[in-house]
């Protein structure tokens, strides 16, 4: 199926959409970017040129995807969060060559108005609280909150607390599912899943090298004329122009 585009859209040429991605009121998809399959895009979502976003994720309403952002399958950003590209932005001192890039892996869960300072990978299925601010890396499956954004917990595939301890090793079953997680050496994973899954150790007992925390200003670089991207082969633009659809209601 064919992606569908609200009239009010903006999606330049050269973009590219994967079939049954909707894209809703008022966003820009700038031409560089190349959207999945099974997405949808929120009221004023704009997607930057140098963005990568996987299959089925869901961006709701006012969120802006800057350069050097990627998204893997099965994200979720929820409304009004921020992603930034620049670590020290001075309107006076031009940085597009400085931005960091952000991973966000599979299945990850980024909360209302949290934000994502530059240059961090937010593990898979790792889940960031509301209004966090994230400044160091997530490890999957960790459950951060606050600001700066610690972890308080271990989440599930479907998003539920599991019963864990922070560090160390344990045993857990999500309350949704009953799938079996294992915590080892501060490592959490799934039962059979493959050795390194978890990908990071908690950052419980982390020291305080993140302490610069509260110096910490970032921000977003935004041209999108920057950074072009060659084109992939997700969709055609040309069937982009037969998708555009009017006074349809924009669905969460």
């Amino acid at each position: 199926m064919a992606p569908t585009i609200h009239a009010s859209a903006i999606v330049d040429p050269g973009a590219e959409l994967g079939d049954d991605t909707r894209v809703w009121h008022f966003s820009h998809v700038c031409a560089g970017a190349r959207i999945g399959a099974g997405c949808s895009l929120g009221q004023n979502v704009f997607v930057a040129n140098d963005v990568r976003i996987g299959d089925r994720v869901k961006i709701q309403n006012n969120v802006s995807i800057y350069d050097a952002v990627t998204l893997e399958d099965d994200v979720f950003c929820g409304p009004s969060m921020v992603f930034t590209n620049v670590y020290n932005p001075r309107s006076a001192v031009p940085r597009k060559h400085a931005y960091r890039r952000t991973l966000v892996r599979h299945g990850a869960t980024i909360g209302a108005n949290a934000t994502i300072v530059c240059g961090v990978t937010i593990g898979h299925d790792a889940f960031v609280a509301a209004g966090a601010v994230v400044n160091r890396d997530v490890p999957a499956h960790a459950l951060v909150a606050g600001v700066p954004a610690r972890q308080i917990g271990w989440v599930s595939r479907s998003g539920e607390r599991l019963a864990l301890p922070l560090a160390g090793n344990g045993e857990a079953r999500c309350p949704h599912g009953g799938e079996r997680y294992l915590l080892r050496d501060g490592v959490c994973s799934a039962a059979g899943a493959p050795p390194g899954a978890g990908q990071a150790r908690s950052t419980a007992n982390a020291d305080a090298d993140a302490d610069a925390d509260a110096d910490v200003i970032a921000d977003t670089d935004a041209d999108p004329a920057a950074h072009p991207m060659p084109r992939a082969t997700i969709h055609t633009t040309d069937a982009l122009d037969t998708a555009r659809t009017g006074g349809r209601t924009a669905q969460g």
